[in-house]
């Protein structure tokens, strides 16, 4: 049985999914971009900026879970540019303990939603 995940600390899907669901104990969460949850605004100043308001939106639907990042098991980067690889996992890494910090792929695409330059999706279980 799966349940619905929405917080309104973190931007309101813009289309027909939800900002998580949780199944058993797996929550497997709708990627994140830098919507500030308040204003709807993007946050776009520079890439670092734009990579923390997608943590800051994906720290909320966690907790929403009642989860945290230590909770997380896998991640997927989706970026713009390969060259802004070092600064998002600078502030992306910030976020983990680097030695129990979950799977990960990095993957550099043709385009994201209201042309973003990174989005973040996520599971993590209990």
């Amino acid at each position: 049985m799966k349940k619905i995940i929405f917080t309104d600390k973190a931007p309101a899907p813009i289309g027909p999914y939800n900002q998580a669901v949780l199944v058993g104990n797996t929550l497997y969460t709708s990627g994140q971009i830098a919507l500030h949850p308040q204003t709807g605004e993007l946050v776009l100043d520079d890439i670092e900026t734009e990579t923390k308001q997608v943590m800051e939106n994906m720290k909320a639907v966690l907790e929403a879970a009642d989860m945290t990042f230590e909770n997380i098991i896998k991640t997927t980067i989706f970026i713009m540019d390969m060259n802004d690889f070092t600064k998002i996992n600078g502030v992306y890494g910030s976020y983990f303990d680097e030695n129990t910090a979950p799977a990960r792929e990095t993957v550099q695409v043709a385009g994201l939603p209201k042309g973003v330059n990174v989005e973040i999706s996520m599971v993590a279980m209990k």
